[in-house]
């Protein structure tokens, strides 16, 4: 990957929107959100669906159930299921499938056990594992891609490789917004939020996929588990998935999904492969679209 781009140091409108989420009660919002995004009452059915609709320029052809009325409320709406065939995943064994929709945030590698955020910005490696310090040494200096979803954007995420469910962590954490200004502001934003890291054994070895949860980011599920967040919790909570509990997916799988949008950092490691050119910081990405390619060794 080439070296990063320099973008643009924060700016007094960085803070301006940033500060307030140190006083938001964040947790409390986004358990509120949980319950409406749940409810079935006709306004939030109907009405709120159609204004999201417009509002982000959801393109509804190219979901599965494109009828809105078809929908039993927003929640089911935002975690809609797209037509197979407007999302294909690159067919080549080597070649690392995009898990999601959305925009690179950073990709490249990790130096030091850092991880780069933005300019000025970086973050450890080990907090951002939740300080499991053996899983942590499989991706020292590896490779890692941040990947940003917004609220317009296909909201499951699929399996960047064929691969072997290993363990899940869930690391309880703030919920600041992860866009762009809180990312130029935010010391250490990603390792700071609440996030569920879940591991697995493919053809490039240890990867891991860190679903980092956000304000208003009701709640995070995974495929083989369910919701893992809420409820909240204080400690963090891991499953170990070794032996007859490891479970097998094909690459472009699903994994899991947000219930509203968020962010997903992939982690390779040592020397495990390489991201594509056009990944870039900013890059637009689709879920399926080739996103790097396995080393040969």
């Amino acid at each position: 990957m080439n070296q990063h781009p320099e973008p643009s140091s924060p700016g007094l409108s960085d803070y301006l929107k940033t500060w307030p989420l140190y006083l938001l009660p964040t947790h409390a919002l986004s358990r509120v959100m949980h319950a409406l995004t749940r409810s079935s009452n006709p306004l939030m059915r109907r009405w709120f669906m159609r204004w999201f609709v417009k509002q982000y320029g959801v393109d509804m052809s190219q979901a599965q159930e494109p009828n809105l009325d078809g929908y039993t409320h927003f929640n089911d709406f935002f975690t809609r299921a797209l037509r197979p065939e407007v999302r294909p995943v690159v067919s080549d064994e080597r070649a690392i499938a995009c898990p999601v929709d959305g925009a690179v945030s950073q990709a490249g590698p990790i130096h030091d056990g850092r991880i780069f955020q933005a300019k000025g910005q970086d973050y450890s490696l080990l907090q951002l594992l939740g300080g499991d310090e053996q899983r942590a040494k499989n991706f020292v200096d590896g490779g890692f891609a941040t990947l940003y979803l917004s609220p317009r954007d296909y909201h499951r995420i699929h399996m960047p490789l064929a691969g072997k469910l290993t363990a899940m962590s869930h690391v309880p954490g703030r919920l600041f917004s992860v866009n762009a200004a809180t990312a130029r502001v935010i010391p250490g934003l990603f390792a700071r939020n609440e996030r569920v890291i879940t591991y697995f054994d493919t053809e490039a070895g240890p990867m891991a996929m860190v679903l980092v949860g956000a304000i208003f980011v009701a709640s995070i599920e995974t495929v083989w588990a369910g919701e893992i967040t809420p409820p909240a919790s204080k400690r963090v909570r891991y499953w170990d998935y070794q032996g007859n509990d490891a479970r097998e997916f094909t690459k472009g799988e699903e994994m899991g999904r947000f219930n509203m949008g968020s962010t997903v950092i992939v982690l390779f490691g040592h020397d495990a492969m390489q991201w594509a050119e056009s990944i870039t910081p900013g890059a637009p990405v689709q879920m399926g679209q080739y996103l790097g390619g396995v080393n040969n060794h």
